[in-house]
């Protein structure tokens, strides 16, 4: 499914650590507040918690939100921590 949903949007990986407990407002509140950008554009945005065995991805489709979840079972994210910053992936890194 998330390949479907990535194949003609920019993704975007929001470093450092994000409460998990945020919902949809919260996390397009970090979008627009922290990193300037504009939650309401066509992009899936990445959010990770300090466990980085889940992680929430906000994506806008027009008419409403989708808020996407995935929990690892086995394993952890490698996610960049660095607060300040978030990364665009090119079309490799999303696939």
């Amino acid at each position: 499914m998330l390949s479907e949903l990535t194949s003609n949007i920019q993704v975007y990986l929001v470093t450092g650590y994000t409460d998990m407990r945020r919902s949809i407002d919260g996390l397009a509140t970090i979008v627009q507040s922290q990193l300037n950008l504009d939650p309401y554009n066509r992009a899936l945005f990445l959010f990770c918690g300090r466990r980085c065995d889940r992680i929430k991805g906000l994506l806008w489709e027009g008419d409403g939100f989708l808020l996407l979840y995935k929990r690892l079972d086995n394993g952890s994210f490698q996610w960049p921590r660095n607060e300040t910053e978030v990364r665009l992936l090119s079309p490799q890194q999303t696939r």
